[in-house]
């Protein structure tokens, strides 16, 4: 067995634990917390019994909601600076994985004074941090679980900070927060969690470890069994709390098995066309694991029945491959989303570029089963367009 490390924080998974954040979190965020959401979050009033929570024990939250879909580095200075104008003592990040990904490099630069440019990358933040507490709303992106966070540089530029240094110290999971997610995000986060599963239990770095792959099929297991029932009768609860628990499990997966070429080629889709990071990554999904087939057959054999349970009676590797990848591909389509490039708003023209921006995830494209070239993204957008 090779060596590896497997790092996480503690998590705290109860109906109604945001309304009683302060009884989980106890005196470890201080007095000030900085408190980093979604501008949609705070005016439905998800907000509200968390906020109520932190007053009544005592605690001054000075709330930062200007967070938007794939934050910008301008939204994370903002976030700094109204942290450090209110001498915060700790971080709380509450929303989906853009107001959570704000949170980790807010309670970083808060923390150290820290230069970003200097911690992009994997593990070259050097710390400290401020406390920090996550609180996902959506079940997909496994964020706060990760030690990994995604801002937008520049108009399209997507760059990453990895470091065990952003893990929180505790997740708190509250599946009624997930009730009112519209379908389309639900199916797009619910794809998500997947894709994490699978890039987690097939990638190739050397920290792949039995934990993440033992995870990685729990995760889809409650994934499968529950996204359509999530998608189409969003108020039944049971479906929402295994989808949570199950985005979850798959965030611990590959926040220790790093996922690989889905994410790669997802980025530019996201990063350029503004497309929602679940969306992007079902839309290239099928396409890559076609192109990985070859190399990791055996292993999308090996989870194809987690997923999908009917598989277990197809026969044969091959057959267990090409059904698994089927399947996903219907999934999306069943749930209603886009499955097609073009249907994003994505010309031919913009394919070539897309691929020469997608060779720039590297840290991402060394995970993946099969080495990849650009002319092999290439050849994968097309199949996806």
């Amino acid at each position: 067995m090779n060596p590896f490390q497997f790092r996480a924080p503690t998590i705290v998974f109860a109906n109604g634990s945001s309304g009683r954040l302060h009884e989980a979190a106890g005196s470890r965020l201080g007095e000030r917390v900085l408190f980093i959401t979604d501008d949609g979050l705070r005016r439905l009033g998800l907000c509200d019994a968390t906020l109520a929570s932190l007053a009544a024990a005592g605690m001054t939250p000075t709330v930062f909601s200007e967070v938007e879909p794939d934050p910008s580095l301008e939204t994370l200075l903002k976030a700094v600076e109204a942290g450090r104008a209110a001498g915060v003592t700790g971080v709380i990040g509450f929303g989906g994985g853009s107001s959570l990904d704000v949170a980790k490099l807010a309670a970083l630069l808060l923390g150290s004074a820290e230069d970003i440019d200097a911690a992009w990358g994997v593990n070259n933040a050097k710390g400290p941090r401020l406390p920090l507490v996550l609180v996902p709303t959506t079940a997909g992106t496994g964020s706060e679980v990760t030690p990994v966070s995604i801002i937008t540089v520049g108009e399209n530029e997507k760059r990453g900070v990895s470091s065990p240094l952003i893990l929180p110290d505790l997740a708190v999971l509250d599946p009624e927060l997930t009730l009112g997610l519209p379908p389309a995000i639900t199916a797009a986060t619910g794809v998500d969690a997947m894709v994490h599963a699978i890039e987690a239990y097939t990638s190739k770095n050397a920290n792949n470890n039995p934990i993440s792959r033992t995870l990685a099929r729990e995760a889809l297991r409650l994934l499968g069994a529950n996204i359509e029932t999530a998608v189409f009768d969003g108020s039944n609860l049971a479906a929402r709390s295994a989808m949570l628990l199950g985005s979850m499990l798959a965030g611990q997966a590959f926040a220790n098995s790093p996922v690989a070429a889905v994410h790669a080629l997802a980025y530019p889709v996201g990063g350029t066309f503004h497309v929602p990071h679940g969306l992007s990554n079902a839309l290239v999904l099928p396409h890559v694991l076609r192109f990985n087939a070859p190399e990791a057959a055996s292993l999308y054999a090996e989870i194809a029945a987690d997923a999908f349970p009917d598989l277990e009676r197809e026969p044969g590797v091959q057959a267990k491959c090409v059904r698994f990848i089927e399947s996903l591909a219907t999934l999306s389509s069943s749930l209603g989303m886009k499955t097609k490039l073009r249907d994003v708003g994505i010309g031919e023209c913009h394919l070539p570029q897309m691929a020469k921006d997608a060779m720039k995830q590297q840290r991402l494209l060394i995970n993946n089963p099969r080495p990849m070239t650009e002319s092999d993204a290439l050849a994968i957008y097309r199949a996806a367009w």
